[in-house]
Parts: C-alpha cells; structure tokens; sequence
C-alpha cells in the first residue's frame, strides 16, 4: 500500500472513530424522547355528597396532585356511596377497597374515642389552626399514627384544612338556654355526641346527605352539619329558618386525607413527595375559598331565604364546656390513649392559645368601626 494511501485509511478510521465518540456524546447531551405512559390513577373517595363544597375540596386536592405530576399520576375522586358508605371509609382504604379517600377524623370515633379529639371539643381554647399546628409541631401526628397502628389501620393520614367554628346547629325555634336543648333529637357526630348526651339531647349520628332529609320527616328536631355553604347546599333552609351560630362541640375541626400505605409506598418517591406536598398547599387553598364562599353563603341566606342567625346564649356554651370536663374526665379513665392525646393538646393549648389571645387584635372593633357607623 503506498503511503498516500496508507495515509487516506489512517484518516478514515480516524473520521470514523471521532465520528462514534460523536454520535456517543449526541446520544448522552440529546437523549430520545420516550412515549408519554399512562398515569397511575388511584381510585379516591370523600365522605361527602357530589354537591357539597367538601367533595370539591377533595377534588381541589386531587387536581393538585395530577398537575403537578405532570399527566404521570390521577387520582380520581368519587363523591360518597359511590364505592362504600360515608362512615366505612376508613376500612375500605385500609383494605385497599379504595386507594385513598378524603373526610374527617371524627368519623372513626367509634374504632377509638381519642381520634375524636382532632376535632370535637373546645381544645383548650385552640382554634382549627393552632390544633394543626399542634398535630404538626406538638406531637400529635405521632399520636394519631399510634392509634392507627394499634387499630391495625395500614394507612397514611394527612391532616389539612382547618375549619372555621361551626355552628351549634339549625332549630325549629331559638333556644336560650341550656334546658331548651333537653329532649331535643338532634344530630352530631364524633366526641360531640357524648357532649349533647350530657346535656340532655336525643343524639343521632347521620352523614351529611341524610341530614335534611330526616328533619324534613320529623326524624329530627335539630341538627348541625358544618358551614353555611354546605348547610345551604344540603337544602337545610328548606326546613328551618333558624340558625344558632357559634358551638364548641366543633370548634377546632379539620379535614383529613387517607391513603393505602401499600399503594401509597409502591409510587415513585417523586410522586409520594407530590402527594405529601399538596397537602399544605391544599390547606391553603381551602382556607381561602372557604372565607369567599361561606361568606356569600351566609348573606344569600338572610337576604333571599329568610333565614334568621341567633348566636348561641353564652349559658349554652358554659353548658357546653362543663360537658366537656365531665365527658373528657371519664373518657381518659377509659382510655388510656385518649388521656395521653388530652394532655398533649392541654400542654400545646397552655403556651399557644395564651400567645394568641394576648397578642390577636380586636377585629370586630375595627368592622364596626368601619361598617357599624350610622348612616
């Protein structure tokens, strides 16, 4: 081979080894583009009729997650009843019956007393969002975990969503004192249910689809369920036009986010992150829409229902609170887990709700300073 030639082929393999050091480089900068899959879709349920601004709550949640999965995660929320009852949530995710599901805590009051304190009850003074932060910064995630285990729940909670106070209920007529709740048959839920007890009512647990229906039936004589926007939806105008407004049976309640630990624990560690993280954002979220809507609830109410808001006699919230100790007294007797959850709000509430009270302002001097003015 002459050396011109010799010289052509040693550049030629050159070429060509430059060329696949190249393509090499090419394939590592600029990799291919893999066809989108299909997402992971977990079946969800709330507790909630379709029409109550708590499923849209849970879909608000729901939707959260899917976009920022980007397409590669959806879960699918159906309203209550659509795969178990409202109050067999709890069981169908723990089976995998259901993959997640959306709805308050109170409602597996019956498995043990203690849950009940992540919502009924006065807490010690704290509002929605100071028991949240309590379950986040005091200890009671790790309660709540507790319980879940020795209940053999193979699930994972995620607490969010904190409620404005609830009213003490709708009424044929205003009650003004603590004996007119006496012999009333009267619907509430969770720890709630022994407070009324105490106070002499005829208590019936309902989810909040058959509420209405059954006072509209006389099954009923007087009920609560949450929020002005909920309790317009659920149609309780239609067969009462007295509202009592402020309680402690629910002053400090919140909503919770369940999934299967299994089904959960088999996503990506991304996804799982996802989902933890929506969860404050969520809380937000609801926060916020919840002023907007139960709010113009609240005024549609008086101005085109004829409804008339009463707040509840402080004789009645003394009542109530007097409950509460005799309730909480013999209930920590019984359950050990529920003294232990008791005396971690009652430490976290000492501090906190002190802290608060001393430094929030007076709103309601500044509304009527603004609003209240003749004229």
């Amino acid at each position: 081979m002459s050396e011109q030639n010799k010289t052509q082929s040693a550049r030629r393999n050159f070429l060509a080894k430059a060329a696949g050091t190249a393509a090499g480089t090419a394939a590592i900068a600029f990799p291919s583009i893999s066809v989108a899959q299909s997402p992971v879709t977990l079946r969800f349920q709330s507790t909630w009729p379709a029409k109550d601004i708590f499923h849209e709550f849970a879909q608000d949640y729901a939707k959260l997650v899917n976009d920022m999965s980007g397409g590669r995660l959806k879960i699918d929320v159906l309203p209550a009843g659509s795969v178990v009852k409202a109050f067999d949530l709890l069981d169908a995710v723990n089976k995998g019956t259901l993959d997640g599901g959306h709805g308050v805590i109170a409602y597996w009051y019956g498995k043990n007393s203690a849950l009940a304190l992540w919502g009924s009850g006065p807490a010690f003074g704290m509002d929605a969002n100071m028991l949240l932060a309590w379950h986040e910064f005091g200890g009671g995630k790790a309660l709540l975990d507790e319980i879940y285990k020795s209940l053999n729940m193979d699930v994972v909670s995620y607490m969010y969503g904190p409620m404005p106070t609830q009213p003490l209920g709708w009424f044929k007529k205003p009650v003004t004192k603590a004996e007119d709740m006496k012999g009333l048959k009267f619907r509430t839920v969770g720890l709630s249910i022994d407070v009324f007890t105490d106070m002499g009512v005829s208590v019936n647990a309902l989810p909040g689809g058959e509420i209405v229906p059954a006072m509209d039936r006389g099954l009923l004589d007087a009920a609560e369920f949450n929020n002005a926007a909920s309790d317009q939806v659920l149609g309780f105008p239609d067969v009462s036009k007295v509202c009592m407004l402020q309680s402690f049976h629910q002053a400090s309640e919140q909503f919770e986010i369940l999934f299967n630990k299994k089904r959960l624990e088999a996503l990506p560690a991304d996804l799982r992150a996802i989902i933890a993280n929506a969860v404050p954002a969520a809380s937000a979220e609801m926060s916020w829409k919840a002023i907007d809507r139960y709010s113009t609830a609240y005024q549609e109410m008086q101005e085109k229902q004829g409804v008339k808001f009463y707040k509840t006699p402080d004789p009645i919230l003394k009542a109530q609170l007097a409950a509460w100790d005799k309730v909480t007294e013999k209930k920590a007797a019984e359950n050990p887990m529920f003294k232990k959850v008791l005396e971690s709000q009652r430490a976290f509430a000492r501090r906190t709700a002190k802290w608060q009270n001393d430094t929030t302002v007076n709103f309601k001097m500044a509304y009527d300073h603004f609003f209240s003015k003749k004229g």
